[in-house]
């Protein structure tokens, strides 16, 4: 097991390999968050990430996440193990988005990675810092 960026382990994943929540974010607030966690300490940390075309991006985290999850401006859909799967990718086959009219911002390239829900809390913490800096210059 590994550890998150606050020091403690990473959420097991639990349920049928592949299910998964999703923290859904507005774009500008998940693109932010995607370039903290890419350059960061957690880059490890990082699972799919999927758009919608628009205006939200979602973070794919380990099953349980939602009964947690208190982010202001976030939502974090619970599927029960039952909704959202990563069936085993290989290079040459991508699946298809697990929501319809989605597209993959970040494929996933191993079925077990989720994004660690303490490292994306605090990713999306500093990017909404960051764009209140950014708006308040204007």
């Amino acid at each position: 097991m590994t550890n998150s960026r606050s020091g403690e382990p990473r959420t097991p994943r639990g349920g049928p390999p592949g299910c998964c929540d999703v923290v859904t974010v507005p774009a500008r607030q998940g693109l932010e968050a995607v370039d903290i966690l890419r350059r960061g300490e957690a880059g490890d940390a990082m699972g799919p990430v999927l758009h919608d075309g628009g205006c939200t991006l979602g973070f794919l985290v380990p099953p349980g996440t939602a009964a947690g999850w208190d982010v202001p401006g976030s939502t974090c859909r619970e599927t029960g193990g039952c909704g959202l799967h990563l069936p085993p990718t290989s290079e040459a086959s991508i699946p298809e988005p697990p929501v319809e009219g989605s597209g993959w911002l970040l494929p996933p390239e191993d079925a077990d990675l989720a994004t660690d829900p303490a490292a994306l809390r605090e990713a999306l913490g500093e990017a909404q810092r960051l764009i209140d800096v950014a708006d308040s210059c204007r």
